[in-house]
């Protein structure tokens, strides 16, 4: 694994391949979501609120007559559902120059400013506080370089021994289709990439991170990241399905309104995405979809 490679082995082809994969996860994932929906009973059942769906909403980022600047993407949020009181699923492609003060930070732009990027985010708030929340997103950057970077995390409010075995068991087993090594690598870098150090404590019980992965074949690395995308598509449903018709107490409630504060804390302060998205002029309300929508602090 390196974190280098020239731009001209991320061709248009290659970058046409990964925008189109990141919209039909997207698609995968929203249906996989209002299946959750339809089929949930418990205190979120049919007589609470009707079946969440998402809406989708397009946005255009500032082109250029060159066609160096632009891009776009699409927000497919849900809001108020039975088991989903906020989910976000975004795909984005932009394209354009990095800051001066930001390029010294990208792998590439210190030679060259301009980068194409293209990937997923989604961040899932469940009703209840026995559904755990979780965030994915898988991505690919070009600049001079090219690479492919992302991961999926799980934010439980009571960690639940069985969902966290069964979450890392589906991001091992996608991991280990393609190098042993790769799984207890990116649980690691998971560990401490979501970890509040102003606290001194993880935002949840992690999963896998990546990123900078340039293995020298593109098709190996586009595969593991579909690997990943899968793996979190199938999974996470499973866990919510376990757990969505389960009754909670109004303190649980207020103990998820404030785990969703430490949530807060970290993407506002340390999350790669958001200060990427920002730094780069995305759209800033799809950058902080990730954001829940009833919080407290202590």
């Amino acid at each position: 694994m390196t974190d280098a490679s020239p731009a001209a082995d991320f061709s248009d082809a290659h970058k046409s391949r990964a925008k189109a994969w990141f919209e039909r996860l997207r698609d995968d994932f929203c249906k996989a979501l209002e299946d959750v929906e339809d089929d949930v009973t418990g205190p979120n059942g049919t007589s609470a609120r009707p079946a969440g769906r998402f809406e989708r909403k397009s946005w255009e980022r500032p082109g250029d007559v060159a066609g160096s600047m632009g891009g776009g993407g699409v927000m497919a949020v849900m809001r108020g559902g039975r088991v989903f009181e906020k989910a976000g699923v975004n795909v984005s492609t932009v394209m354009g120059e990095f800051s001066e003060e930001f390029r010294a930070r990208i792998p590439g732009a210190a030679e060259d400013p301009r980068f194409w990027a293209s990937g997923i985010s989604t961040v899932i708030h469940p009703n209840s506080p026995l559904v755990p929340a979780a965030h994915m997103n898988t991505r690919m950057i070009v600049t001079t370089k090219g690479w492919f970077g992302g991961g999926g995390d799980l934010t439980p409010v009571f960690p639940m021994a069985e969902d966290t075995e069964r979450f890392h068991a589906s991001f091992k087993d996608a991991c280990d289709k393609h190098d042993s090594a790769y799984h207890p690598r990116f649980k690691e870098w998971c560990d401490r990439y979501f970890f509040l150090p102003h606290r001194n404590e993880p935002r949840g019980v992690g999963g896998i991170f990546y990123d900078n992965l340039n293995t020298g074949d593109w098709e190996a690395d586009f595969a593991f990241t579909q690997d990943v995308g899968r793996a979190f598509v199938a999974v996470y449903p499973e866990i919510v399905r376990r757990r969505m018709n389960e009754t909670w107490t109004d303190a649980e409630r207020q103990a998820q309104r404030v785990k969703r504060g430490r949530y807060v804390e970290f993407n506002l302060l340390y999350d790669r995405g958001t200060i990427f998205g920002l730094q780069t002029g995305g759209n800033t309300e799809a950058i902080l979809m990730s954001l829940p929508p009833d919080v407290a602090w202590p």
